[in-house]
């Protein structure tokens, strides 16, 4: 007799079915696992054998083969423990088969026969769920479960799975549950002065913007983008789902609770290209993937590898990345919101002469000189933030903070939701084509000062549109229907002046 369970497969945010097949015969004692297993997968008979035997069973003494179908899709984790072991088990005539027969099962196999938890419950219960199965998981991912709205056994170890299965103990059908929030964004009443980044920063809130801040060290530049979560409407449940996804198939959802804050991610400049888009040996998402829907934070800009930054081109024109190897082609979202930080040279003082090092303003060319023309033209906005003065910071803090910004950015946010609701693009920083056109075309005086810019500032046909969409958000925080002059020429003034040399 062979015995079948279901499990899944992933393949970046796509789950596979796979059909875990158990047979036990005569000739010898061996036990083997085939159907393209990585070493996590090939190990698994000795957490298995160790399992049955802290619960009290023992293997038989004949040949037990485990073929993990379809053979030729490459098959990676430890989650194929616990569906391998309920495999063996029906095999065995300790499980009735049947009892198994409407469910896929994920889990990680302890020693001492508890069901750890692993990477890509949320990807597995939707795939089950869109199956019409059940789904077999840790106890500690049984929140994360229930969100599919399938049948969920969420089980601490698998002695009581095996109970609940022959109906001894009744495992508590687990609750859909969210993440609290943990993070705490400064106010923006905590910054004085820098009023021109504060209105920068609004802007790239309400629309979804990427935004450069180049200023000296001190000026305030990480605070700013430390205060960005604090004036951003929280995730929609549709998009809290996708950003939980993401973090479910890396492993990163706490408590298997679904996440309904805006990722905030802020790599360290020593950053890896795999690290920051994604890839590795299983092709795991990256930095870019993980913030999706959310904030990418680099600060010190130019002390990333050039290769590094230049990889992120791709991901910021088109909202996702792909991840191309010889056995393995994968496609994460990610659709960020890059916020940057620099220095204007090595040293920082550029604009100081009593502070600034003796190679300036040479220093400054070859610093920025890091930084590709193609990655600074998909930035939306440049601002520079200049030192904030003692007499700045003994002023009493500013009377307007976060929440009030907030509000504006949540209607601003609203406008564009119901003009774009019915082409599945959520901000101006998203719209493009026939839709842009529509949505941001200027009035005739704004046009002509759109088209004496683009010639003068020799605007590449990504920057004009990009000057558009800023343009349309200005329009949407001042509540206007159409975008005017005094939109284009604000819009304009936060594009880059001239190419770094």
């Amino acid at each position: 007799m062979v015995a079948r369970v279901q499990t899944v497969a992933f393949i970046g945010l796509e789950a596979r079915s796979v059909d875990v097949q158990v047979q036990i015969a005569r000739g010898g004692t061996k036990f083997t696992i085939v159907g393209l297993p990585d070493k996590a997968v090939a190990e698994s008979q000795e957490r298995v054998r160790a399992t049955l035997s802290a619960i009290g069973l023992a293997l038989p003494f004949q040949r037990i083969t485990v073929n993990l179908s379809p053979a030729d899709l490459p098959k990676e984790g430890s989650h194929y423990d616990l569906p391998i072991a309920l495999g063996l088990l029906a095999a065995m005539g300790v499980v009735d088969l049947e009892a198994l027969a409407g469910y896929a099962a994920v889990g990680e196999l302890a020693l001492d026969g508890r069901v750890s938890p692993v990477p890509g419950v949320l990807l597995a219960a939707l795939h089950a769920s869109s199956n019409e199965l059940g789904l077999i998981c840790p106890a500690v991912q049984g929140g994360e479960a229930a969100w599919a709205g399938c049948d969920v056994l969420a089980a601490p170890d698998l002695l009581s799975l095996l109970n609940h299965l022959k109906g001894t103990q009744l495992l508590t059908p687990p609750t859909a549950s969210v993440a609290e929030e943990t993070r705490h964004a400064p106010d923006l009443a905590a910054v004085k002065g820098q009023e021109t980044a504060k209105r920068a920063l609004e802007i790239a809130a309400a629309g979804g913007h990427n935004l450069l801040m180049s200023g000296p060290p001190g000026a305030g530049k990480s605070l700013l983008a430390a205060a960005l979560p604090g004036i951003l409407p929280p995730l929609s449940p549709r998009e809290a789902l996708e950003v939980s996804m993401v973090s479910s198939v890396a492993g990163a959802l706490d408590g298997g609770k679904l996440i309904r804050a805006r990722p905030f991610r802020a790599p360290h400049h020593s950053a890896s290209m795999a690290a920051l888009v994604g890839g590795g040996t299983k092709a795991r998402p990256g930095e870019v993937s993980l913030a999706h829907l959310g904030v990418l934070f680099l600060d010190e800009l130019p002390e990333f590898q050039r290769q590094v930054l230049d990889s992120l081109r791709q991901p910021l024109e088109t909202g996702e990345v792909s991840i191309a190897r010889a056995a393995l082609h994968v496609t994460y979202p990610a659709r960020v919101q890059l916020i940057a930080a620099m220095n204007p040279c090595r040293c920082g003082h550029l604009s100081d002469p009593a502070l600034a090092c003796a190679r300036a303003p040479r220093c400054a060319a070859d610093y920025q000189s890091k930084l590709s023309g193609p990655l600074l033209d998909r930035i939306d906005l440049h601002v520079e933030v200049e030192p904030v003065s003692a007499a700045d910071l003994a002023l009493p803090p500013p009377a307007e903070g976060s929440a009030e910004v907030a509000a504006r950015v949540a209607a601003a946010r609203a406008l564009q939701t119901a003009r774009y609701e019915a082409h599945g693009v959520r901000t101006n920083a998203e719209a493009d084509g026939k839709l842009l056109e529509d949505a941001a075309t200027p009035d005739e005086p704004g046009r002509q000062l759109l088209m004496q810019a683009a010639e003068s500032m020799r605007l590449t046909a990504r920057g004009y549109h990009r000057v558009l969409r800023v343009a349309r958000t200005l329009a949407d925080l001042a509540g206007a229907e159409s975008v005017k002059r005094i939109h284009i020429a604000e819009a304009l003034s936060y594009r880059r002046r001239a190419p770094v040399s």
